[in-house]
Formats: structure tokens, C-alpha cells, sequence
């Protein structure tokens, strides 16, 4: 079996976060080497051990000793998946990005078919776990109502966004970055390139061993996650354009109570002071002009962002050209 040499650039990065994983960490690792062994392709595993507790790290460094194709990234303490995925985004140097969890449950045979349909044209494919081997009112259920809403909020729709086995394109998956729970949200956030995405069955498997680490309350930051990223994907650039909208919306609805009362109390002579309508109406007003001057400063906040970056608001897939009109730009 080939080694990596140090200076080589592996084909496939497979980047898997484990956590008190002890175990399944030595099958995980035997099964992954014997999957990718046969596959002839030249490979890296970078492992980030997420502050575990347990003996995950001391089994990883023995195998990173015999095996320089094994990266191990440990935490100092547990910062979470979307974290430990992001640190191996970083640090991973193949031309193809694999994500994958590391309690056993997907299946790295599925890799080879995922890779296929990367490079029929696709730049991100994703694993639908269509046979889900977990139980069915706390994790089935919710993921399935979880799905079905990020994929009408995000306009990608997806049958699996809570299934990690993922393969990208490096270029695709190494500029995007993740904060809270929202590296299942990787296909919606990098749709913004106008990447091409395709889902592909894959086996799920039973957990045989350890716990899982997520239950319900995880659902629950999901979709607050979701707001972050549908604002991302539709108003990151243009701000005012929704709190402007809602605030115009509270104003007018502010001056439609207030002008009413007005009437009532200039023309009808009727006592408006003690009305609730018009602390309604007063409190409407005041809420459309902090809106719209809440828009007016994400606005200045955006294009700090993208300006101090030197972040472009448009992503280029090639440019053709002739040799001579090259050369005049030049």
C-alpha cells in the first residue's frame, strides 16, 4: 500500500469529527483504510477529536504513528461538530472534501459512489439516508418536518440535510465558514456560487456502540440556525431591503391607527387618551423607524464586511477569452 509523501496533494480528504467515540474509534479507522486502500485513489483521514473524555485521542495517536496519511486535530475542550468540521475544512488538503460522523453509522463503501457522481459534473453530493436505522419519534420525525422546512426556506431541496456524509469540491467548501449548528446547512450556504448538487441513497447504519450525542434540543437551534442562513442567502447583501420593509410596513400600519384616531378625536370630539389603539399605533410608529434605521446600519455593517475582506458579491466559475484580448488587458 502507497504511502502519502508530505509533499504530495492527496485526492480525497475524508474529515470526520469524533467525541468519546472509544468504542468505535479503531474500527472506524480499520474500516476507512480498508475501503480507501482498495480504492486506489490517494487519500488523507484528518480526524479532529473534539475534547473528548475518554481514551479516543490515545487510540488516534497510535494510529497516526504507524500511518502519515492519518491527521489527528485534538481540541482543548468540546467546541461541537460544526467546529470540529470547520477545523478539518481547514486543514484538509485534498482536491475532494469528505464529511463524515464518526460513530460508525454512515457507511465509507458509500464513498467510491459519492466521488462518481463528483465527477460526472457536480461540485457538492450529498447522502440520503432513506432507510434510517434511529428511532422514529425523536429523530426521525423531527428530522423528517426539519428537512421539509429547510428546504422550503433555503429553495435546495434536500430528502437528508442531517446526514454528514457529504463529498465537495475543495474550492466549493473551503471559503464558506461555519458557526453554531450549521454545517448541514453547507449545501443551501454554498448555493450562493451556483454550485451544482446532487443526493445520492446511502446505507445507514445502527449505532453499535457508545451514545449519541444529539437529542431534540439539537432541532431546536437548527431552526434558529435556519433564520441566520436564509438572511445569508437572500439579504446578507442588501439589509435595508427587509428591515426596511417591515419597518415601512409597522409605519404605515402606526399611521393608519394614529390618523384614524385623529379623525375620531378632531371630528367626532371622542376622547382618545385612554385607548389602547393608540399606544398600538404610537408603538408601530416608533418600531418603523427603529427598523428602518436598524437596515440603514446593517447596510454600513455589510459593506464593511465584504469591503475589509475584499470580499466579492459574485462568484466567477470561468472566464474565455482570445489570446490577443487577453494580452490587451493584460
Amino acid at each position: 500500500m502507497t504511502r502519502l509523501s508530505r509533499s504530495m496533494t492527496p485526492e480525497l480528504s475524508i474529515v470526520i469529527p469524533v467525541y468519546n467515540e472509544s468504542p468505535n474509534i479503531k474500527r472506524l479507522y480499520d474500516e476507512l483504510t480498508e475501503v480507501l486502500g482498495h480504492y486506489g485513489r490517494s487519500y488523507e483521514l484528518v480526524i479532529v477529536d473534539d475534547g473528548s473524555r475518554d481514551d479516543t485521542f490515545q487510540q488516534l495517536a497510535g494510529f497516526q504513528a504507524r500511518d502519515p496519511r492519518l491527521r489527528v486535530i485534538r481540541f482543548r475542550r468540546n467546541f461541537g461538530q460544526t467546529a470540529a468540521f470547520a477545523a478539518g475544512i481547514a486543514y484538509a488538503r485534498g482536491r475532494l472534501v469528505v464529511l463524515s460522523d464518526g460513530d460508525l453509522q454512515n457507511d465509507p463503501r458509500d464513498i467510491p459512489q459519492m466521488v462518481a457522481r463528483i465527477e460526472a459534473g457536480h461540485d457538492i453530493v450529498c447522502g440520503w439516508r432513506k432507510d434510517r436505522k434511529d428511532t422514529f419519534i425523536t429523530r426521525r420525525v423531527p428530522s423528517i418536518l426539519a428537512n421539509k422546512l429547510i428546504s422550503w426556506a433555503t429553495g435546495v431541496e434536500l430528502h437528508d440535510y442531517g446526514c454528514s456524509l457529504k463529498v465537495f469540491r475543495s474550492e466549493v467548501i473551503k471559503p464558506l465558514r461555519l458557526y453554531g449548528e450549521m454545517h448541514r446547512f453547507l449545501p443551501a450556504i454554498a448555493s450562493q456560487q451556483g454550485v451544482s448538487i446532487d443526493e445520492v441513497v446511502v446505507n445507514h447504519r445502527a449505532r453499535e456502540a457508545g451514545t449519541s450525542k444529539y437529542g431534540l434540543s439539537r432541532t431546536i437551534r437548527v431552526i434558529l440556525d435556519l433564520a441566520t442562513v436564509k438572511f445569508l442567502l437572500n439579504y446578507s447583501t442588501r439589509p435595508l431591503q427587509i428591515f426596511g420593509l417591515l419597518g415601512l410596513g409597522a409605519f404605515g400600519l402606526g399611521t393608519l391607527i394614529t390618523g384614524y384616531l385623529g379623525y375620531v378625536r378632531l371630528f367626532e370630539h371622542q376622547a382618545i387618551g385612554d385607548r389602547p389603539l393608540l399606544l398600538l399605533g404610537m408603538m408601530l410608529l416608533f418600531i418603523g423607524v427603529q427598523l428602518v434605521t436598524f437596515g440603514l446600519l446593517a447596510e454600513l455593517l455589510a459593506r464593511t464586511y465584504y469591503e475589509s475582506q475584499n470580499k466579492p458579491t459574485y462568484v466567477i466559475r470561468e472566464i474565455r477569452q482570445t489570446a490577443e484580448l487577453a494580452t490587451v488587458d493584460g
